[in-house]
């Protein structure tokens, strides 16, 4: 059996890598590390006085790279951020349709639906000539989560008394929380969703109303579709309720 010299080892060791390389150069050119120190080792030997356009080019496209790489990881997350969200309304709304009375109805969103959507406080406004919370027996039952108001509430509440347009979904970040919604709880909500209810001719406007004592929660620069979505679903619920 023949046997290679000691001397001759580094010599064999270094055609093997040579090989590997001509063979395969995706393995020097993939390595984003080993690139860097050839890049480093030709700019030396070039001296400092010598423009490498080639380098220039490579690390301005290595820049790019990152970039993109830096977005393409924000856009995934901002995909299964908004799956996430779809999925939590989705759970929401099939709570609501599994009832089968009305006062588990809005129980339910005082309750299953705000732990679902994370939400710390829920209030359905309902405008009323009468305007006071004792014009049932059921409203009694529900103070939690059904508020009565007086006629052109909703309207002023939305627009803060302004003669401005407004979309279905409003969210606003807030000082305090309005106590004729949300009673005791107005001092430490920070932040709310503003949903008006259309329940159909010859009644009054209502208005769903979603708060959190984060104030990061809901704001304005925030895309409104899952909630105009569930707004949708909601409003034709109540309609069938209130037929």
């Amino acid at each position: 059996m023949s046997s290679v010299e000691p001397e001759n080892l580094s010599t064999y060791a270094d055609d093997d890598w040579r090989d590997r390389i001509i063979a395969d150069p995706d393995l020097v050119l993939d390595d984003r590390d080993l690139m860097r120190a050839l890049i480093a080792a030709n700019d030396r030997q070039m001296g400092g006085n010598i423009v490498d356009m080639r380098g220039i080019a490579m690390e301005r496209l290595e820049n790019r790279l990152d970039r993109l790489e830096d977005t393409h990881r924000s856009v995934i997350a901002a995909a299964y951020e908004n799956l996430a969200g779809t999925n939590q309304m989705h759970r929401a709304i099939l709570s609501l349709l599994d009832q089968t009375e009305f006062t588990a109805f809005l129980t339910t969103l005082a309750t299953d639906v705000a732990a679902t959507l994370r939400i710390d406080r829920v209030r359905l406004v309902l405008e009323s000539p009468e305007a006071t919370a004792t014009a049932a027996p059921h409203v009694q039952k529900l103070e939690d989560v059904l508020t009565i108001v007086a006629p052109g509430f909703v309207e002023n509440y939305i627009t803060a008394g302004r003669a401005v347009p407004h979309r279905q979904v409003t969210l606003r970040q807030v000082g305090d929380g309005s106590a004729a919604i949300f009673g005791a709880d107005a001092a430490w909500i920070k932040s709310e969703a503003l949903m008006m209810l259309d329940l159909g001719p010859g009644r009054l406007p209502a208005m769903l109303v979603m708060g959190s004592e984060d104030p990061h929660q809901f704001r304005p620069s925030q895309g409104t579709d899952l909630l105009t979505f569930f707004a949708g679903v909601f409003e034709r619920l109540m309609r069938r309720w209130l037929d």
